[in-house]
This record gives C-alpha cells, sequence and structure tokens, in this order.
C-alpha cells in the first residue's frame, strides 16, 4: 500500500525521434488519468458536458433552426441526456442503488411477468419499431424494484413541454406524409400496403385534420390541404354517405376550420355539404335517415333495417345548430331539434338510459330493453351536455336529460372490479348486468369533467377521476402499453387481474376517447399525471403502430408485443382527433382553443360557445 503522501511515478520508453511534447504522448496520459477517476467522477464530468452541449444547441437560435424539419431538437436532448442516464445510470442527482438480486416483483399496472417479453426483431417489417431512452430506463426501474419514474425527473431542467408538443407535431407530420405519398384526397390511408381506401371518396382524412393542423401551427401542411379543397374538393357526387360520419367529420371538420382561420373558402363548403344532407330528415317521423346521395338529393335506411342508431341521430346536433347560426338560415337547426324534441318525450328509457336504436317511420325506440354507454348510444349523452354548453346554459330540458342520464348511469351501470376496484361502465341487457366495456366509453370522465366545469355537482369531477383511472389501465395492463376496443372487467373476489380480453375485441383502431379525457382532466385539475399518462400512451402508438414509411396503422392484437397484426389502415380520426388532443394535452396555453370559448363536437372540432344574447 502507497502511503496518501507519496507521489506516483510513471516510467516512459520513447522510441525514434519523438519526444515527451508528442500529441500521441499527451494522448496516452490523458488516457491513464481519465482511467484512474472513478466511476462516479468519469460519470459526473460526461454528464456535464452533455448538458452544456445540449443546452447550448437549445439556446443557440441558428443550430435550432437546422435541426427543425429534419431531425427535431427535441429528439437530439432526448437522445443524448437519456442515453448517458441509461449507460450511467442516474449519476449523483438521484440516489444511487446497488444492484441486488431479489426477486421482482409484478408492477401494479401491468399482469406479471409484462416487464419480461421482449421485442423481437425482424417480426414488423413495415412497422418502424422505437425503442426510447425513456422507457428502457423505466424498464430497469421495474427490474430493480423501484418506482418508475417520469420523463421529467430524467432529464431535468432542459426537457419541457416543449418537447412532448414537438413529438407530436412529428407524429402529425409522418402521419401526413403517408397520406400524401399514398393516398393524396382519397379517404383513409391504407400504409402498409402504401395504398388508400374510399369510403366516400369525398377526403375524409384531409378534412377532418384542417383544424388540427391549424391548431399544431403547421401552416405548410394546412396550406397544401386548403389548395385541395379549394380546387378539388366537390359534393356534386352520385355518392351514399353517411349522415353521422359525414356531419361530424366534414361538415363539423370545414366549420371548426372557418371559425379558426376566418376564411370564407370553408363556410361555403359547409354550406354545400349541409343543405345536400338535408334530405335525410324528410321522413315519417323526421327522425332521420341513416345515408343521404348528396348528389341526387335522395335519402334511404340501411338496406337491412328501418332503424337507426339512437347515437347517430342524436349526435349531429352542434353541426346543423352552429350552420345556422352562421348562415341565418333556420331550417338546419328546426330538423335537427325536432330530433331532441321527439327523443325527450319517448318512452321506453329506464332512468335516462336509451336503447340504442329508433325506427324513422314510426318514431319509436326498437331493441328496448339493452343499455350502454358504448357505441350507437354514447354521444347522445355527450351531445346532451354541449348543446347545454353551447346554446348558453339556457336550455333546461337538454340539462335535465343529461343530469338524470347520469343518475341512471350510476344506479344500472356503475361498477367495481376485482382486485384493484376500478370503477367502470357496464351494460345492462333486459335487467342482467354484464361487466363489458367499450373503449368508446372513455368519453365519460372528459364530458363529466367538462361538466363539473361547467357548474354540475362536484361529484361529477370524482366520478371522472376515478373513471380515467380505469381507461388509463385498459392501456397499461396489455402488454403492449394500448387499449383493446373492448374489455370485460372481472368482478370475483380472487381474481388476478381486473381486465380480460376476448380474442375478437384485442384490436386498437387509434382511437382518441382515453386522450380527450386526458385532455380535460389536466386541463381543469393541472395534475401532470394525465400529461405522463398520455405520454406513455403517445410512445406506444409510436413503438407499435408507427409504419416507417408514413403513416401509423391499426393493430389486431394488443395482448402480442412481439407481432401486433396491423390491420394496414389509418383512420381519418387519428389526425382529426387522437393528435389533437395530444397536443392540446401538452399545451400549456389555456387559451389554446379555451374550454370557456369552444365546445368540441363528438369528432373533436371545436365549435364556438355562443355568446349570451343569442
Amino acid at each position: 500500500m502507497h502511503s496518501p503522501s507519496r507521489k506516483e511515478f510513471v516510467s516512459l520508453t520513447f522510441t525514434g525521434s519523438g519526444n515527451y511534447n508528442s500529441k500521441q504522448w499527451r494522448r496516452q496520459s490523458c488516457w491513464r488519468k481519465w482511467k484512474q477517476l472513478s466511476r462516479l467522477q468519469r460519470n459526473l464530468i460526461l454528464f456535464s458536458v452533455a448538458l452544456m452541449l445540449v443546452c447550448g444547441i437549445a439556446t443557440y437560435p441558428t443550430v435550432t433552426e437546422h435541426f427543425r424539419g429534419k431531425a427535431s431538437k427535441k429528439n437530439l436532448i432526448v437522445m443524448v441526456v437519456g442515453t448517458l442516464f441509461l449507460r450511467h445510470q442516474r449519476l449523483n442527482i438521484l440516489p444511487y442503488v446497488p444492484p441486488q438480486k431479489q426477486k421482482r416483483a409484478p408492477h401494479k399496472r401491468g399482469p406479471p411477468g409484462l416487464q419480461n417479453r421482449l421485442q423481437k426483431k425482424g417480426t414488423r417489417s413495415d412497422i418502424q419499431v422505437e425503442e426510447n431512452p425513456i422507457q428502457e430506463a423505466k424498464k430497469a426501474d421495474k427490474e430493480k424494484g423501484e418506482k418508475p419514474l417520469m420523463v421529467v425527473k430524467y432529464l431535468g431542467v432542459c426537457v419541457s413541454e416543449f418537447d412532448r408538443l414537438e413529438a407530436v407535431r412529428d407524429a402529425f407530420r409522418h402521419a401526413w406524409k403517408g397520406y400524401k405519398e399514398f393516398a393524396w384526397g382519397q379517404d383513409e390511408l391504407r400504409p402498409i400496403s402504401k395504398s388508400y381506401g374510399e369510403w366516400f371518396g369525398l377526403g375524409l382524412t384531409l378534412i377532418d385534420a384542417l383544424d388540427t393542423m391549424w391548431i399544431l401551427n403547421l401552416r405548410e401542411e394546412f396550406e397544401e390541404a386548403k389548395t385541395w379543397v379549394s380546387t378539388e374538393l366537390s359534393f356534386n357526387k352520385n355518392v351514399d354517405v353517411n349522415l353521422f360520419e359525414s356531419t361530424i367529420r366534414i361538415l363539423g371538420g370545414l366549420l371548426s376550420t372557418y371559425h379558426l382561420t376566418g376564411d370564407a373558402l370553408f363556410l361555403d363548403k359547409a354550406k354545400d355539404i349541409g343543405t345536400r344532407l338535408m334530405p335525410a330528415f324528410n321522413t315519417p317521423s323526421k327522425i332521420p335517415y341513416s345515408d343521404v346521395n348528396i348528389g341526387k338529393g335522395t335519402a334511404h335506411p340501411p338496406r337491412w333495417t328501418s332503424d337507426s342508431t339512437v347515437a347517430e341521430v342524436t349526435s349531429i346536433q352542434l353541426e346543423f345548430r352552429e350552420l345556422s347560426r352562421l348562415t341565418q338560415d333556420t331550417r338546419y337547426r328546426a330538423a335537427v331539434d325536432k330530433v331532441m324534441q321527439k327523443v325527450h318525450k319517448l318512452e321506453g328509457k329506464q332512468d335516462g338510459l336509451v336503447p340504442m336504436f329508433i325506427n324513422t317511420n314510426s318514431g319509436q325506440f326498437t331493441h328496448l330493453g339493452v343499455f350502454t354507454l358504448g357505441a350507437r348510444a354514447d354521444s347522445y349523452y355527450e351531445y346532451l351536455l354541449k348543446q347545454w354548453i353551447q346554446g348558453g346554459q339556457k336550455e333546461t330540458e337538454l340539462l335535465e336529460d343529461y343530469l338524470q342520464a347520469l343518475e341512471g348511469v350510476k344506479k344500472n351501470l356503475l361498477k367495481k372490479s376485482s382486485p384493484n376496484s376500478l370503477t367502470f361502465v357496464g351494460e345492462l341487457s333486459h335487467g342482467q348486468f354484464s361487466p363489458k366495456m367499450d373503449h368508446l366509453v372513455c368519453f365519460l370522465p372528459g364530458t363529466l369533467a367538462l361538466g363539473a366545469h361547467h357548474g354540475l355537482p362536484a361529484d361529477h369531477m370524482e366520478l371522472a377521476k376515478q373513471l380515467m383511472e380505469t381507461c388509463y389501465q385498459m392501456y397499461a395492463q396489455m402488454e403492449t402499453g394500448l387499449s383493446p376496443e373492448i374489455v370485460h372487467f372481472n368482478m370475483h373476489e380472487g381474481s388476478i387481474r381486473d381486465v380480460d380480453v376476448k380474442l375478437a375485441d384485442r384490436h386498437n383502431l387509434l382511437r382518441p376517447e382515453t386522450v380527450e379525457s386526458l385532455f380535460y382532466l389536466y386541463r381543469f385539475t393541472k395534475d401532470r399525471k394525465y400529461r405522463d399518462w398520455g405520454w406513455e400512451i403517445l410512445q406506444n402508438f409510436n413503438k407499435y403502430t408507427k409504419v416507417s414509411t408514413g403513416g401509423y396503422t391499426s393493430i389486431n392484437n394488443v395482448r402480442d408485443p412481439e407481432y401486433p397484426s396491423p390491420r394496414d389502415k389509418m383512420e381519418s380520426f387519428f389526425l382529426g382527433e387522437t393528435l389533437k388532443y395530444f397536443y392540446l394535452l401538452f399545451s400549456d396555453d389555456p387559451e389554446l382553443v379555451s374550454l370557456d370559448k369552444y365546445v368540441f363536437n363528438t369528432e373533436a372540432h371545436p365549435l364556438p360557445i355562443w355568446p349570451s344574447a343569442e
């Protein structure tokens, strides 16, 4: 052992004509000094250098502009700092726990063994798998039995919400790239086959995405789309369209874009499509048909039934009412108001809950005794509240129906799961309860929070928070971190997990409802966990649904991270709703689509709340 005061000497042998001041000797000397440092000292030096580099890039405008649009500044920051953390653990900023061999406990938000499933390379040739340092670091935490740490804690002051906003913009650009290259002007992109699918032949994805591009400040992409609307979009086509889908996506999208931009082009197009949809209301009962030929001016029910779904006929009101207000043509509002007045008086409800079908000839409910907040009924409840808000909170019948329906939900459909007592909304069929819950039902936490914000009882917000946790768990308890279309909750004592998923229900369509509710909950509570949950979901969309050549695809199996089985379809609502709600969730600007000034239609298109004088 050398005493602390004793100096160390190094013997060197010089060969050739070199001298002790040569660059080679200096490199060797520096390397020895570096190796003599402790691991902690080397980590601190590396981290300090990286931090200075990153902050320099973030503050130097020329460099920032260079990376924008190519390899974004956000990605560089995350990769540099995140990689250092992964390689050198947490340095001295967070407490260091030496690795210990211990029995690994399953994460409370996922099934046992979920963390052990590794992604096999080469099984998804077209899907772009993106491993990121944040997810890897969280995985390492789980393996050590530590509580997972969130993104902001890992990356410190150099990471802000701007990075998350930029991640959403990057996702939109990537989706738009695929649509522009392989499906321009068509309804939907098929990203795997690099082709497109048609529904109405009206450029659904483009129109649905107009206001998203404006809100995300993607002006170049917006101008491209606007040019297409101006020069190519025509509704004078011999084609059948669905009244509900074309109203919420096309009419709603055009009205919203008009309000955000002030460009009369979009109002003119909105008036054109709105007028062409009006023949749907020419029925004996004034309950509209489901299908309209916008070229011929005729309408009809589906071939197999004379029924329409309740959600479809009661979720077109925001758009037609607004069209009347803008054009001063009262016939649009009159048609949809008659529908609400008729449904308000109908028999066949149970504690404010409505059946799923209504007959266009008789105007009566059909298939009585079946009640759900999922498909075919969901947005009826949403539009009761939103029409009341849109109209300045004056239409008391709408509010009464909404409040009565919520009491019916609490009495008949609200239950707790086992083992974690998650609050969920099931279904009722002729008095028999089913613990089935559609992902569509995850609109409800946001709607409840919106009502509480506008003065409805405070317990609505408490229920919203409970249901928000449940909707998040529908993602977190799946192996891919993405929710299936339908889940069944366990209610029996001794259940191992809260959620079961049938094989036919394991698909994910890139739906927006959970992200939508996360946006409302964060906007009203400022609880950062809602943002963190949303960030996890966005990362998993990037990991399992992003297609390398452009676009995102829905998948067939959220339980199989090794091969989630792409469906080769990017729904228009991924751009129109999902990415828009992600962006609003991560934005710190409460005036960016203020919820005191706008109300969103069920396709995430914001329409103004009417001035109190109207």
